[in-house]
């Protein structure tokens, strides 16, 4: 048995954010980090598009918006105390048709009441002085929007946290946890810890980390995969920065766009496909057990039945790539099959309730002893640092 004062799970942005936060706060805390891959950000951090997102989408009062301003915040200030390299280069969010003007108003009046400042509404020759090669009847230029690497923003977190004596331990997979009155149990297949606190960053796995605790919440994760195309080197002429639609309110998810990344590469995308398994990065991956754990949900039987349609589009676009060109095209009419190469993918952790909701905000639950985030999709990797501080601040409450 080896003691803790927390033990957290999952060593990605959120998971070595709130580890860096508490020791702020607290310095001198016991922490251990288990993490079940061999390196720290394995799958949703380290396969994110890198955008520093500015807040503009998020419903105000809601915990996205708040950790997302409070975060950014966070983010740059790190990133300039540990010479991380960013970059602030704006976005422009556009509008195709006329139906879609109404939604640029609302993120006009979103981005506000958020505290953005700077914001605007720009003409169709004007989208032109910042992305020459975009066309929309109107557009909404949002300039504090960034990009940076978060992979190498959890390297400089890493560094920190072994200065501070954090215990961070890999190939752990967490098999089973159990609560006393004053303690927390977790089990691996090699160890067992135990802490005053567990704090569940498990992203992909935060449901099966709630069943374990015993802890009752109505949601489970539905695993949607985001995959990448590239632009060739000599296409990416075509791209200054990032370009993004209109996304459709219906969904959390903001459409097939470019983004221009700290390393050179423009990426467009992600769609949103299911994913049939909670790791299945390829169209070949395959999980049997997690499919059926899917389907059998009733939660997403719901979904499926009321979204049909935009699920079946979703698939035919993934498996063609004359349909993703096409989607692309809405923005920058002049590209073509031939300026995309194949890129990477990513599978985003979405929860879902049973009454078929997909969950669009942050979502914590907690007892006694533990704390799990079970719902952290975009933006948390932006609002990592302030999810971090929600975290330690609820952490310093329990061990007192």
């Amino acid at each position: 048995m080896r003691n803790f004062d927390i033990v957290i799970i999952g060593a990605g942005i959120i998971g070595l954010a709130a580890a860096f936060r508490l020791l702020k706060k607290s310095p001198g805390l016991k922490v251990c980090i288990l993490e079940k891959e061999s390196i720290f950000a394995a799958h949703q951090t380290g396969r994110n598009s890198g955008v520093i997102h500015s807040g503009i989408y998020y419903k105000p009062g809601s915990s996205k918006a708040l950790n997302c301003i409070n975060g950014y915040k966070l983010l740059l200030e790190f990133c300039n105390e540990y010479n991380v390299s960013y970059e602030i280069c704006g976005k422009l969010i556009i509008a195709v048709s006329e139906n879609e003007i109404n939604g640029l108003n609302i993120l006009y009046e979103r981005g506000t009441e958020n505290g953005l400042t700077g914001l605007s509404v720009i003409s169709e020759n004007e989208i032109k002085k910042y992305e020459p090669h975009a066309v929309g009847l109107k557009a909404l230029h949002v300039p504090q929007t960034g990009i940076v690497n978060y992979k190498t923003v959890c390297e400089k977190i890493y560094a920190e946290l072994l200065k501070e004596k954090v215990c961070i331990n890999f190939n752990e997979r967490v098999t089973e946890i159990k609560c006393s009155s004053d303690e927390v149990s977790v089990k691996t297949q090699s160890e067992t810890y135990s802490a005053g606190c567990l704090v569940s960053c498990a992203g992909l796995y935060s449901d099966r980390i709630s069943e374990l605790s015993g802890m009752k919440t109505d949601f489970k994760i539905i695993p949607f995969r985001g995959e990448y195309y590239r632009l060739r080197d000599e296409s990416r002429r075509l791209v200054k920065n990032l370009i993004y639609p209109v996304p459709d309110p219906e969904f959390p998810f903001l459409g097939v766009h470019f983004t221009r990344r700290t390393d050179g590469i423009t990426e467009a995308g992600p769609n949103a496909v299911l994913a049939f398994g909670r790791e299945s990065y390829k169209k070949s991956d395959i999980n049997f057990r997690e499919s059926a754990e899917i389907l059998k949900y009733s939660g997403f039987r719901k979904i499926a039945a009321k979204y049909f349609k935009t699920g079946f589009y979703e698939f035919y676009r993934s498996f063609s790539k004359k349909e993703f060109v096409r989607s692309l095209q809405k923005l920058i009419p002049e590209i073509t099959a031939d300026d995309l190469i194949p890129g990477g993918s990513g599978v985003r952790a979405q929860a879902c309730s049973s009454d078929g909701t997909l969950i669009d905000d942050f979502l914590f639950a907690e007892n006694e002893h533990i704390i799990n985030v079970c719902n952290a999709p975009s933006p948390a990797a932006t609002s990592a640092f302030s999810i971090g501080d929600t975290i330690s601040e609820k952490i310093i409450s329990k061990l007192k």
